[in-house]
């Protein structure tokens, strides 16, 4: 049974187990273009862009920056349309793929890396907030800036995706966004000789195909998550546009804004914050910053999605509330830098099982599911005790695949032959197996 709203139209919130019905799908192209626009945009992203330099020349790195995006968003868009197509929640989507009890495995998974990076990027927030007070007022006081963000994502993920999107976004924070990211733009080509940047060589530290992946990871790091929101798409073709656009446009752009501000500093990320700091008078930074709360929101509502499914009692609101607290709370007395290596280890497994939900819907299942069997044992998507092996074999074999690649040939890239090796692995083994799908 559907919930009832619990913010009003704009607020709704459904079971994750439940189909968004169509009478109460409002995203359009515009929702989904601001959703991940603003998603796309992040201190995060011009720090990783940063890290492409001086490895890489600024012409090579710009180069990797704008195929790795062009793959890393063609698939979350495709992710995106899952949940269009569905009107469910992403971790329930890959019940049809992975069995009603199998797909409680990534659900758990989702949730714990949710919650730390929902925690890092309070902390990300935090530490930038800090450093602009003390630069312009002198005052510091890090516990207060972690409360204030760490309340202001979880309010923000009670309120639910359409709120945020329709209240926030389409209102006015795209355009607080757009004049931040236009401002830090202007203030590089103003202050910097652009053609001597691109005329410094690198110094190879940074493999073409290591810099692809870098990029490419970035887009797909929101596969576990996208259909948390594209389940309020009215239709697949505006879905999967509105990504597009909304991701595309904002990752190259902050990869190539990172890029040249980290090259401009020096190399890497360490001087970045400052440089963008400077370039603005601390005012451009800010508006990014503001920015980064939605980040925040993204992953504590989505942790209690994903924990929805598999504890289908609980409420989202409250579960978003709880996961909130938890988020400021580790921010608050964890050092999260010891658990990075974790938290990148846990994300690693997402991209090969894409490959195979990917593959199932559009091209075993051919964008069809049977919402009534999503909790049935005993039912379509039972397969061996609720199991689907096939699909676990694949996701294993993708696994490997990243690792060994990881450890034996790093230069290549991991994420993107991951997830391919995962895909075609299912495909031979669903066509070896002849799975009879209607």
């Amino acid at each position: 049974m559907v919930q009832d709203p619990i913010a009003g139209e704009s607020g709704s919130t459904y079971a994750p187990l439940t189909p968004v019905p169509d009478s109460r799908r409002a995203f359009k192209t515009g929702d989904a273009f601001a959703l991940w626009f603003s998603l796309g945009i992040g201190l995060l992203v011009a720090q990783a862009g940063a890290l492409l330099v001086p490895g890489l020349s600024l012409p090579h790195a710009l180069l990797a920056i704008l195929i790795g995006s062009v793959i890393g968003v063609v698939l979350l868009a495709l992710a995106g349309v899952i949940g269009t197509d569905t009107g469910l929640a992403a971790m329930s989507s890959l019940r049809p793929t992975l069995g009603v009890r199998g797909a409680s495995i990534p659900a758990v998974l989702n949730m714990i890396q949710l919650v730390g990076w929902g925690s890092f990027e309070v902390i990300v927030m935090r530490d930038s907030a800090d450093a602009l007070s003390k630069q312009a007022f002198g005052f510091s006081a890090p516990l207060i800036w972690t409360v204030i963000f760490g309340v202001l994502a979880t309010l923000l993920a009670i309120s639910g995706p359409l709120s945020f999107v329709r209240r926030f976004l389409r209102s006015w924070g795209i355009w607080l966004l757009l004049a931040g990211a236009a401002w830090l733009t202007y203030a590089v080509l103003a202050q910097h000789d652009l053609g001597a940047l691109m005329r410094r060589p690198g110094n190879g530290e940074m493999p073409f195909g290591g810099a692809v992946d870098l990029v490419v990871a970035m887009p797909l790091s929101w596969l576990p998550l996208i259909a948390d929101y594209t389940r309020f798409g009215r239709k697949a073709g505006e879905t999967f546009r509105g990504t597009i656009l909304g991701y595309g446009i904002a990752n190259i752009w902050f990869y190539a804004l990172g890029a040249v501000y980290g090259l401009a500093a020096g190399g890497g990320d360490a001087l970045l914050t400052t440089a963008l700091a400077q370039a603005g008078g601390g005012l451009a930074l800010l508006l990014v910053l503001i920015d980064e709360i939605d980040n925040a929101f993204a992953d504590v509502h989505s942790a209690a999605v994903s924990t929805g499914t598999f504890w289908t009692r609980a409420s989202v609101p409250l579960l978003s509330a709880a996961f909130g607290a938890l988020c400021t709370l580790i921010a608050l007395i964890v050092p999260m830098a010891k658990y990075q290596n974790f938290l990148l280890l846990i994300g690693s497994v997402f991209a090969p099982l894409f490959g195979v939900v990917l593959v199932d819907h559009f091209i075993v299942r051919k964008r069809r599911i049977e919402a009534a069997a999503l909790a049935d044992t005993q039912g379509r998507y039972g397969f061996s005790g609720g199991w689907h092996v096939s699909a676990f074999i694949a996701w294993a074999v993708g696994i490997a695949a990243y690792q060994a690649i990881n450890q034996w040939l790093p230069n290549l890239g991991a994420t993107l032959p991951a997830l391919v090796i995962g895909a075609l692995c299912y495909l031979a083994l669903v066509s070896t197996r002849k799975q009879a799908y209607a």
